[in-house]
């Protein structure tokens, strides 16, 4: 499937599965704005998030093994020197998951 450049704001997926069995790709959310989007007990395996927006996504109980989040954004940045974090993730799978580079607080 491919959500890339999508306007998903605010989204909600419960127990939704974005990869199919055997598949060597996941589900592609490039450059999607995920603002407030959550995500409840999906598959997410092998899902490409690479530039997305996800300040205040959520992930509870997801599997997001082997996910790319490459220049995702999980901050707002205010002005050159301050910025917000905002992210979810609670209970999910994060094995070889790529959060590289990311800005993420506790």
């Amino acid at each position: 499937c491919d959500f890339s450049h999508c306007q998903l704001q605010d989204a909600s997926f419960e127990d939704c599965s974005f990869i199919e069995s055997g598949a060597v790709e996941g589900c592609h959310f490039s450059y999607a704005d995920l603002r407030d989007a959550s995500f409840k007990a999906c598959r997410l395996s092998l899902a490409n998030f690479s530039g997305a927006n996800c300040f205040g996504i959520e992930f509870r109980e997801c599997d997001l093994k082997g996910a790319n989040f490459s220049r995702a954004r999980f901050y707002n940045q205010v002005s050159h020197k301050m910025y917000f974090c905002s992210a979810y993730i609670s209970g999910c799978n994060l094995a070889y998951t790529n959060l590289s580079g990311q800005c993420l607080e506790k």
